[in-house]
């Protein structure tokens, strides 16, 4: 697929796209890349995550920074090329209600930050959980599945929620049970709470 896609390179290109092109020449730093332009780009090869398997040859996808800086070369970036293949894939999570994992990584003020496909998300403390958190350090070092609940790409803020899954969890446990229930069934359930006039029995998440 990246071949086809560097065989049709236009000449033209433009600021801010992500575009193929074929590795001419690796050095110790830098993969040099054919865009198909009038003059190569240069990438540093820290930025290849799998940079010990480049080999000359390679078609690559890479993001364009500028058609002529000031040395009047194409400046090329990999980082940022994967960056935004990573906001394609969270934008595609928002907008399917996909569950997504990530990793609780620091406490901020508000919640935790989490690393999210190598990306950093706010989970604010009023969606870790159904019931109020107090010691936010004790989900530090946790993966948790969360879900995309706003998104700004311009500002590259990402805020997701663990509650709103577990919520879905509870209502369709309280379906599945209310769904089963009939008259004249014996069940085995756990005291909740007593009142004078009654107690309140949980059944699995639907309480009598």
């Amino acid at each position: 697929r990246l071949k086809v896609m560097y065989e049709g390179t236009l000449t033209t290109l433009k600021k801010g796209e992500i575009i193929s092109g074929k590795i001419i020449q690796l050095t110790r730093d830098h993969a040099i890349i054919d865009i198909g332009f009038k003059s190569e780009g240069m990438v540093n090869i820290d930025e290849f995550t799998n940079s010990s398997e480049l080999n000359i040859g390679d078609v690559v996808e890479v993001f364009l920074e500028s058609v002529e800086n000031k040395d009047g070369n194409v400046t090329l970036s990999r980082k940022r090329a994967d960056f935004v293949r990573i906001w394609e894939r969270i934008q595609g999570a928002f907008d399917n209600e996909e569950i997504l994992q990530g990793r609780c990584i620091r406490r901020i003020k508000g919640g935790i930050v989490m690393d999210l496909m190598g990306v950093d998300a706010f989970l604010p403390g009023s969606q870790i959980d159904i019931r109020p958190v107090r010691d936010f350090d004790a989900y530090l070092g946790r993966t948790l599945d969360v879900r995309v609940v706003k998104i700004n790409q311009p500002a590259e803020n990402i805020v997701v929620s663990r509650k709103v899954i577990i919520e879905e969890q509870i209502a369709g446990q309280r379906k599945a049970i209310l769904d089963s229930l009939e008259k004249g069934q014996i069940l085995e359930g756990t005291v909740k709470a007593i009142a004078d006039f009654g107690v309140f029995i949980d059944l699995g998440g639907v309480d009598g």
